[in-house]
C-alpha cells in the first residue's frame, strides 16, 4: 500500500484558503506620532507663512505715523491704533471712487461672462446641437493660439471702447478654460431628467433653468468665484485703455500708490504735513483690495472640491 503524501507543515497563524495580504506601500500606511507631529509642524509654517505678512500689513495700517518712524518701517506689535489712514481713503477721495468702480465692473463683468459661459456650456453638452464639434474645436484653438496685444488694442479701439467701461469687461469677459467645466459638469446630469422634461414639453431654456443649474450650483459657485476674482484683481486692461484717471478701478490706483509712490488724489496735504503715514495708507489699500476675496472665499470654499473634480471627471 503506497505512503500518504506528505502535507506540508502549517505556519502557525495560517488559516486555510486565505492569502495574506500584499505589504501596502509606505506612504499608504497610517502614520505614527512622529509622523502626526510633523504633519502638524508643516502645517503650522505654511499656515505662519500666509497669515504673518497679512498681520503685518493690517497692524501697519493700523499704526501712527510715530509708531511707523519707530519700528523704521513696517509694525509687527500692534501699538497707538488709529483708522486715519481708512478716514481718508474712504472719505469721497480717488480711493472710494476706485473701489466704487471696481464693484461695479466686477457685479456686471460677472454677471455677463456666466450667462455666455453657462448657455456655451449648456449647448456644447448636447452632443446633437448645430455645430457642436466646430465650436468645440474652435474654442479650444483660442486656448493655444492668440491674436496678440496689439491687433487686440486696435480692435477695442476702433469699436470705439477705450475710456469706456466696457473695455474692462470685454476683452477677458470668456474664459474657455471655465467653459469646459461647466460642460464637463453638465454633461454628468443624468439624460433622463433632460429627455422627461421634454416629453412634458419644456424648452431648452427652461430646461437650464429649472434643472441643469439647480444641479449645479457647486460648479456655478466655483466659476462665479473664479470671475469676480479675476475682475476684481484685473489691472492690465485698465492700465491700456483707460487715460482717464478718475475711472481707474481700485487696482490700479493701488500700483500708483505702492510702485509710483504716488498718493491719491485728496491724500497729499495729509502726507505732506505729517498728519498721515504714506505706508500705512499703502497697507491699507492693500487691506481694502484683499477684503472681498477674503470674504467671499469661506463661502465658496465648500463647493470648490466638488465643482471642480465633478466637472472635470467628462470633457
Amino acid at each position: 500500500m503506497d505512503e500518504p503524501a506528505r502535507r506540508p507543515a502549517r505556519r502557525p497563524g495560517h488559516r486555510p484558503g486565505r492569502r495574506s495580504a500584499p505589504p501596502r506601500p509606505v506612504w499608504e500606511e497610517e502614520p505614527g506620532r512622529a509622523g502626526l507631529a510633523g504633519k502638524g509642524i508643516v502645517l503650522l509654517l505654511a499656515c505662519l507663512a500666509i497669515v504673518f505678512p497679512l498681520w503685518i500689513v493690517i497692524v501697519t495700517s493700523l499704526s501712527s505715523r510715530r509708531t511707523i518712524d519707530e519700528a523704521g518701517g513696517l509694525v509687527m506689535v500692534p501699538r497707538d491704533i488709529t483708522f486715519i489712514a481708512y478716514q481718508e481713503l474712504l472719505s469721497g477721495g480717488q480711493v472710494t471712487r476706485a473701489a466704487l468702480v471696481s464693484v461695479g465692473v466686477t457685479l456686471v463683468g460677472t454677471l455677463f461672462s456666466m450667462t455666455v459661459s453657462v448657455l456655451c456650456a449648456y449647448g456644447l453638452s448636447r452632443t446633437d446641437s448645430l455645430g457642436h464639434r466646430w465650436i468645440l474645436m474652435t474654442l479650444l484653438a483660442t486656448m493655444f493660439f492668440s491674436a496678440g496685444l496689439i491687433p487686440t488694442y486696435l480692435l477695442v479701439q476702433t469699436l470705439g471702447l477705450t475710456d469706456s467701461y466696457l473695455a474692462l469687461i470685454l476683452p477677458s469677459a470668456v474664459s474657455v478654460f471655465n467653459i469646459l467645466v461647466l460642460r464637463g459638469f453638465f454633461m454628468n446630469i443624468s439624460q433622463e431628467l433632460v429627455d422627461s422634461a421634454r416629453i412634458d414639453g419644456a424648452g431648452d431654456l427652461r430646461i437650464l433653468w429649472q434643472i441643469v443649474m439647480p444641479l449645479s450650483r457647486a460648479v456655478i459657485a466655483v466659476i462665479t468665484l473664479f470671475y469676480a476674482v479675476g475682475y476684481w484683481s484685473a489691472w492690465f486692461n485698465a492700465s491700456l485703455y483707460l487715460n482717464d484717471q478718475t475711472m481707474l478701478p481700485l487696482q490700479n490706483v493701488m500700483i500708483q500708490l505702492v510702485q509710483k509712490q504716488e498718493a491719491p488724489v485728496g491724500l497729499g496735504q495729509a502726507i505732506k504735513t505729517g498728519e498721515l503715514s504714506g505706508l500705512a495708507v499703502q497697507m491699507a489699500v492693500m487691506v481694502i483690495a484683499l477684503l472681498p476675496v477674503a470674504v467671499l472665499s469661506p463661502f465658496v470654499q465648500k463647493h470648490f472640491r466638488k465643482g471642480m473634480l465633478t466637472g472635470a471627471v467628462k470633457g
